[in-house]
Order: structure tokens, then C-alpha cells, then sequence
């Protein structure tokens, strides 16, 4: 589309959590450099909070790249990508994970046993395991009890079992339940990740267009840059995609530069764009034929 008018090599601004165009802004690098810390350290629970588009998921699979280097042996990485999951179906994703055979995944009666002793077996190689949860906040909150009963191993100098815990504000409200106060004592570290500053949603843009193979002129405008953080509000997901609309926007132009105008262009699709509740327009449509049928009988 616009990626060969503007001497892309690919679209800079896409949705899907690229960790090659990871932005290394204040906030995200922080906690991506504590995480490491603590789990170099041993810890037990880890928590990252961040509102919708925030970054958590490109943060997560940049950890989960780190964990994954041959380099890091001392690790091995579960991902828990949908926690909608029973008790039962957390265990078998846990045990798919750690190698498990099929056998012994259907043996439900003695599945937390099995996965026990692997732990227990990568222990001796001096390997942790290492639980990443994504969209944590959906855990039920029995599957939540489940995963905290596998973090029960650990040594007299440390955890067998870390888990990181990546959710939006509403996981803090399933962590409060009394249930889970034992829980809550166990995360030993804790971050919510903001929404990104001005100067930030420039260095922003900046970096993903550079990552992307742009080597021209500033491609944003200063003025579009302020509009595009004043609609987004510093979210990054915003940022991608009402940037991807406003280069859209100017490559129909077929101008080199985007402006605020372009910016407005963008967010003005989003908010005209309404979706049709198809049930509302049946019933009005229902409506409207019983009452021509009553008009008509007293006709």
C-alpha cells in the first residue's frame, strides 16, 4: 500500500506485538530490566497492571524471547497465552508446556503429580520454570488458586516455580478477594505501565518508522505528532492505529508528509464509523410492521 511510496520495508504501525519494534521508552524498559532482575533473583509472583493497548503484550514477548535465548539456560519458559481455562486445563497447558506425554496429560487424578516431578527433574539440571500469563485478568479465580499450588516448590535458597502475571486493572480486583491474600503476599513485585508522555509518542514514531526502514525526511509533522497524542492520549495501541489510518490518509494525498490534518482525518474515521446492532434494527423494523397491523384492523 503506502510502505514502497514512503520507502518502508514494512508497516511500522501494525497491531500485531512485533518485538523488533519494541520502543525502549522509559517505562517499558524499567520493568523489562526489573523483570530480569527478579527473576535472576528467584522471586516468587510477578505482576505487570497496564489499561487496554498499554504494551503489555509486546512486553510480554519480549520476555519470553529473553527466557527462549539458548543463552538462558537456567529457564524454562511456560507461556499461558488464554487463561480462560478450568483448574484441569491449566495443569494440561502447564504440562504440554513442560513436555508432558499424552498419557500423562489425560490422568487428571494425578496431573499436578506429573508435572511436579518434571519440575522436580529440571531442579536438578538447574533449570526454573518460569509461568507467563497472559491477559491475567481473565483467570477464574479457581484456576488462579490452581496456579499458585504449583508454586508451592521451592528449595531453602529458592523458587522452583516463577510466575508472571501480565493483566489489565481489573486482575487487582481479582487479586483482593480475601481467597487469594496468601497470593498477594507472595508477589514480590509489582509495575503498571502509563500511557506514553509527548516527547515519548514522538521518540515513538520515530523509532518504529527507523525500525521500519524509513531514512527520509521527519514523516510526521511536529504538529501532527502533538494532535496524534492529544486524540491517543499516549496509548500505543491508539498511537498504531490511528498513525497506520493518518499514513493512509497522506499516501491518498500523495503527499511526503503527514500533517494534523491527516491525524483528524484518522480519528474522525473512527468515530464516525458506528456499528449497526442488528437486533435494535430488527426490532424497530418488528415494531413498526405490528403497528401498521393494528392500524389496519381498525381501519
Amino acid at each position: 500500500m503506502y510502505e514502497s511510496f514512503y520507502g518502508l520495508q514494512k508497516r511500522p504501525f501494525s497491531l500485531s506485538p512485533d518485538t523488533g519494534l519494541f520502543v525502549n521508552l522509559i517505562d517499558h524498559e524499567q520493568c523489562y530490566s526489573l523483570l530480569k532482575h527478579v527473576l535472576d533473583s528467584g522471586e516468587g509472583f510477578l505482576k505487570v497492571i497496564g489499561d487496554v493497548g498499554t504494551g503489555k503484550t509486546i512486553l510480554c514477548r519480549k520476555l519470553l524471547r529473553y527466557l527462549e535465548n539458548p543463552e538462558q539456560q537456567q529457564f524454562h519458559s511456560v507461556y499461558i497465552p488464554n487463561p480462560m481455562l478450568s483448574s484441569v486445563g491449566l495443569y494440561r497447558a502447564v504440562g504440554q508446556e513442560l513436555g508432558l506425554s499424552a498419557e500423562q496429560q489425560k490422568d487428571n487424578d494425578a496431573l499436578l503429580s506429573h508435572i511436579t516431578e518434571r519440575i522436580l527433574a529440571l531442579a536438578e539440571s538447574n533449570r526454573s520454570v518460569v509461568i507467563v500469563v497472559d491477559e491475567a485478568q481473565s483467570l477464574p479465580a479457581q484456576t488462579l488458586e490452581a496456579l499458585r499450588l504449583i508454586t508451592n516448590l521451592e528449595t531453602e535458597r529458592k523458587k522452583l516455580v516463577q510466575v508472571i502475571l501480565f493483566g489489565q486493572t481489573e486482575l487487582d480486583t481479582l487479586l483482593a478477594q480475601d481467597r487469594f491474600r496468601q497470593l498477594r503476599q507472595r508477589i514480590t513485585f509489582s509495575h503498571y505501565l502509563k500511557p506514553l508522555s509527548q516527547p515519548e509518542t514522538q521518540q515513538y514514531l520515530e523509532y518504529r518508522l527507523t525500525q521500519s526502514g524509513y531514512n527520509g525526511p521527519m514523516l510526521f509533522s511536529k504538529k501532527a505528532a502533538k494532535e496524534l497524542f492529544a486524540v491517543s492520549k499516549g496509548v500505543p495501541r491508539m498511537i498504531n492505529v490511528l498513525a497506520h489510518k493518518a499514513l493512509m490518509a497522506a499516501f491518498a494525498d500523495r503527499v511526503m508528509q503527514v500533517d494534523h490534518r491527516h491525524i483528524r482525518r484518522a480519528a474522525a474515521d473512527d468515530e464516525t464509523r458506528q456499528p449497526i446492532n442488528i437486533g435494535l434494527w430488527f426490532a424497530v423494523v418488528a415494531a413498526i410492521i405490528l403497528s401498521a397491523g393494528i392500524i389496519w384492523r381498525f381501519v
